[in-house]
């Protein structure tokens, strides 16, 4: 089976800085490498920002849009300019593509996140380049991943890749903003996350992006606990794949964690869309967290917000703090009433026989 890549570049590095329109040269070099890549046996997905940076230098717009249906407007312009242009220079080298846009809803429900994977691993498999975007002209807020990086170590999960590249406007990752602290050193492995925390890490980049080293930082962590090697490097040399891939350090690159999680706990930790939070008790954390066992209903001293069996909630110690996440067996409802009570309770109090656990812990995943 080909090793599957998975490439996420940034408006930064789309789009001229001052003028906001198509930064042509350097897109036509990141189609050659990708389809380099897919000449070298390489199974490549691309997850591309820029719709609404380039929608605004279409219409004439000097800054990012603050309203959501702006935003929505001109991502519908600049989509369409988008994908021309990628489809225009894949096609002068020969490499079909297809255009997928997704929603967090589609990571979030479980059937639609398997039709995703399938959809795009068919893609693959006769040998055309996805191009991913979110879906900014429908998506809302509580169904948006939020920017294109947290997007890409999803979707890198979801289709088990072995690489993930983030394309930014750094070469690499620094101890401080290389911009304005001359003293920065950089960063060129991170076997850890917890190496990074003496870190100063800066807010958003550019002005038509939404995510800054934080999101790539977090976006890292996810892709990495998936078991994918994941690099940070200069969406100006997107050829720099091609080198990183035989071996050179350039960038920063991140390790992928020796023991991965499974598929469904690491769709439980990132992919759903919690409803709701469950307070435990002392004993209840202590079981969960030290002994990885069940959580049950007697464990649970409050809860907060509106669910229904099998949605995704997040477990919290009595001060608040999130140690998991899991899919309830029970309804909001339902637990307001078996909370606090022992299994063997819940049938004389519900009237009728249900699971013994709230959650069981294999669809628990530790935070």
């Amino acid at each position: 089976m080909s090793e599957i890549v998975v490439v996420k570049i940034g408006t930064s590095s789309l789009t001229q800085p001052e003028t906001g329109l198509l930064a042509l040269a350097n897109i036509a070099t990141l189609v050659e490498t990708l389809s380099q890549l897919r000449q070298q046996n390489y199974d490549v997905i691309l997850v591309s920002s820029g719709a609404v940076g380039i929608g605004c230098a279409r219409l004439g717009l000097t800054e990012r849009p603050k309203t959501i249906d702006l935003k929505q407007a001109v991502a519908a312009v600049g989509q369409g300019r988008l994908m021309r242009t990628y489809d225009d220079l894949f096609a002068s080298l020969g490499q079909p593509i297809a255009q997928v846009l997704l929603t967090r809803g589609d990571f979030e429900r479980r059937a639609s996140y398997v039709s995703v994977r399938r959809t795009l691993r068919k893609l693959l498999e006769i040998g055309v380049v996805p191009v991913v975007n979110e879906n900014d002209t429908v998506s809302y807020d509580e169904l948006k991943f939020g920017d294109n990086d947290t997007l890409s170590a999803q979707l890198a999960d979801l289709i088990g890749a072995h690489w993930l590249f983030i394309l930014t406007d750094v070469d690499r990752l620094y101890s401080a903003d290389p911009r304005h602290n001359p003293d920065a050193e950089p960063i060129v492995r991170v076997t850890n996350l917890s190496e990074l925390e003496s870190a100063e890490i800066g807010g958003q980049g550019s002005q038509w992006g939404t995510g800054g080293m934080a999101t790539k930082i977090r976006a890292a962590g996810i892709a990495t606990k998936a078991g994918v090697r994941t690099v940070i490097t200069q969406g100006r040399s997107p050829q720099n794949i091609l080198k990183i891939l035989q071996g050179e350090p350039i960038g920063t690159c991140f390790d992928p964690q020796a023991s991965a999680a499974s598929a469904r706990k690491r769709w439980i930790a990132h992919g759903t869309l919690p409803s709701g939070r469950l307070f435990l008790d002392t004993g209840a954390v202590s079981a969960i967290a030290e002994r990885g066992k069940s959580l049950l209903s007697a464990g649970i001293a409050a809860l907060e917000g509106e669910f229904q069996s099998e949605d995704a909630v997040i477990l919290c110690n009595a001060q608040g703090r999130e140690i998991a996440r899991g899919l309830v067996n029970y309804s909001s409802a339902e637990l307001q009433l078996i909370r606090g009570q022992k299994s063997d309770q819940i049938e004389s109090i519900l009237g009728y026989v249900g699971a013994e656990t709230v959650i069981h812990r294999d669809n628990l995943v530790l935070s």
